[in-house]
C-alpha cells in the first residue's frame, strides 16, 4: 500500500512513513488518527528530529479520471498513488433534466413571455459546469495533498496529444521533434482515435503502421486528419491506391473511416479545453509546476519498461521523472458523488411531488454520507457495523454497509470515522 502521512502536533507535513512506523507510533501512543481517506496521523508531541524531503505532485488529467502520483525526486520513490473518478456525465444530466423541467413549467404556467436574447453574460474564462467540475475537484486534492505532504513542485500533463505537431509535422522549434520522441505524439493519437485496431480489416492485437488514408504519391498530406492504423497486410494490399476504389466493395467501412478521419477525439477534446484553466489553478498554489505532453508519458513510461495502469501514466508525467522506485503502491480509488442534492420538493418518477424534503442536514452531529462505526451492545441488531450513515430527524439511522442496509440504529451507538466531503473512497 501506500505510505501514510504525517504531520507535526502544529498540522505541518512531514514525510510520509511506512506502515509498520505508523503502526508503532499508534501502539506507543505517540500519534492519533488524524484523517482516515488519505490516510493521516497528527503526532502529539513534534520532535526536532523530523525530516522533510523534496516530493513532487504529478497530475495527469483526463476526461473521466484524473491520476495523482507523489514521487520523490531525489531516489524516484513512488510514496502516494490516486485515481479520481470525475462526474462530469452525472452534472451533464443534471442540468438537462432541469432546463426540460423549467422548460415545461413555463410553457404550462406562462401563457405568454416576451423572447429575451442576450441577456446573460459570462466572464472570461468561462467553462461548462460539467468541465468547471473537473478543475474544482483537482484542485480540492491538490490542496489538501499540500496541506498533508510537503510537496516542492508540480508535474502537469498539458496536453495529451500536441494537436499543432500533428497538423503540422514540419512546424519548427520543437527538440523532441528532431530527437527519439519523434512520432510518439502522432502514434498515441491514432491508437486512440481509431480504437487500436485496423481501419480496413478490423484486427486487433497485432503490430500497426501509419497509413495515409489518401496516399502521398497522388497528392495526400501527413496531417492527422489523413493518417490512420492499419495491418501489414492491409497497407500493403492498398499500397497506392485510392481509398474509395480499395473499399468500393465495403461501401459502410469507407463511410465510417471518412467520418471518423475527420472526427476529432471527444476526450482529447474535453481535456484541451480546461488544460489551461487548471494550469492557472496549480499555479495560484505558489509552487513551481512543470508540463508535458501524453506523448512524453508514454515515452518515460517505455523507456522504463512500466505496464500499462493509470496512476502509472501520472508517475511518469514531465521531464522530470527519475528512474522510478514502485514498492507494493495500491492507489486510493476517489470518486466524486457532489453534496446531493438542493431540492425540496421530492418527486416520483413521473414529476409529481410525493414529499418534502427539510432544510437542517446535520441531526445530533451526524449528516447523510458521513462513515460512522456502531457498536449496538443490545438488542436484534447487536454487533459492530461500519458504513454510510442515513440521517433522519428521530435519531435512528440507516448504515449502508457491504453485507447490505441495516435500519434503525440509534445515533447513541455511532461514533463518526470520516466526515461527509463529497467523495467515496475504495482500493
Amino acid at each position: 500500500m501506500s505510505k501514510v502521512f504525517l504531520i507535526d502536533s502544529e498540522k505541518r507535513p512531514l514525510d510520509p512513513i511506512h506502515s509498520a512506523q505508523a503502526r508503532q507510533l499508534l501502539r506507543n501512543k505517540k500519534a492519533a488518527i488524524y484523517l482516515q481517506f488519505p490516510f493521516t496521523l497528527i503526532l502529539k508531541k513534534s520532535g526536532t528530529d523530523c525530516s522533510v524531503s523534496q516530493l513532487r505532485l504529478k497530475v495527469d488529467p483526463g476526461a473521466k479520471t484524473t491520476e495523482i502520483a507523489l514521487v520523490n525526486d531525489t531516489n524516484g520513490e513512488v510514496v502516494f498513488a490516486a485515481e479520481l473518478k470525475h462526474r462530469s456525465f452525472a452534472i451533464r444530466d443534471a442540468l438537462t433534466s432541469r432546463r426540460q423541467l423549467r422548460r415545461g413549467r413555463r410553457n404550462r404556467k406562462t401563457r405568454y413571455r416576451q423572447p429575451r436574447f442576450n441577456n446573460r453574460t459570462r466572464p472570461l474564462g468561462w467553462l461548462a459546469p460539467s468541465l468547471q467540475s473537473r478543475v474544482e475537484n483537482i484542485k480540492t486534492w491538490v490542496n489538501k495533498l499540500c496541506r498533508l505532504v510537503p510537496i516542492t513542485a508540480i508535474s502537469q500533463e498539458l496536453v495529451r496529444f500536441d494537436m499543432q505537431l500533428m497538423r503540422n509535422p514540419d512546424i519548427q522549434g520543437k527538440e523532441y521533434q528532431q530527437g527519439i520522441l519523434q512520432g510518439f505524439e502522432t502514434r498515441e493519437y491514432l491508437l486512440e482515435k481509431w480504437n487500436r485496431e485496423c481501419a480496413y480489416c478490423g484486427a486487433k492485437d497485432v503490430p500497426f503502421q501509419i497509413e495515409h488514408i489518401h496516399p502521398r504519391a497522388k497528392g495526400g498530406s501527413n496531417s492527422i486528419t489523413n493518417l490512420t492504423l492499419s495491418c501489414e497486410k492491409c497497407n500493403v494490399k492498398k499500397g497506392t491506391k485510392d481509398i474509395k476504389e480499395f473499399l468500393k466493395k465495403d461501401p459502410s467501412r469507407l463511410e465510417k473511416i471518412l467520418k471518423l478521419c475527420l472526427r476529432p477525439l471527444a476526450d482529447a477534446a474535453a481535456v484541451n479545453t480546461t488544460r489551461f484553466a487548471l494550469l492557472e489553478v496549480l499555479k495560484s498554489s505558489g509552487l513551481p509546476v512543470e508540463t508535458g505532453s501524453g506523448g512524453l508519458t508514454k515515452f518515460n513510461r517505455s523507456q522504463q519498461n512500466l505496464v500499462k495502469t493509470h496512476w502509472l501514466d501520472a508517475a511518469c508525467v514531465g521531464k522530470s521523472t527519475p528512474i522510478l522506485n514502485i514498492k507494493n503502491i495500491t492507489p486510493l480509488l476517489i470518486t466524486a458523488n457532489g453534496h446531493g442534492t438542493r431540492q425540496m420538493c421530492g418527486t416520483d418518477k413521473y414529476g409529481f411531488p410525493t414529499r418534502h424534503r427539510t432544510n437542517k442536514q446535520i441531526h445530533f452531529g451526524f449528516s447523510t454520507g458521513d462513515i460512522i462505526k456502531a457498536a449496538v451492545a443490545s438488542g436484534k441488531k447487536t454487533g459492530e457495523y461500519v458504513g454510510r450513515i442515513l440521517c433522519r430527524a428521530t435519531g435512528n439511522f440507516d448504515i449502508s454497509t457491504k453485507s447490505g442496509r441495516i435500519s434503525g440504529i440509534s445515533h447513541k451507538y455511532c461514533s463518526p470515522i470520516h466526515k461527509k466531503d463529497g467523495y467515496s473512497y475504495g482500493y
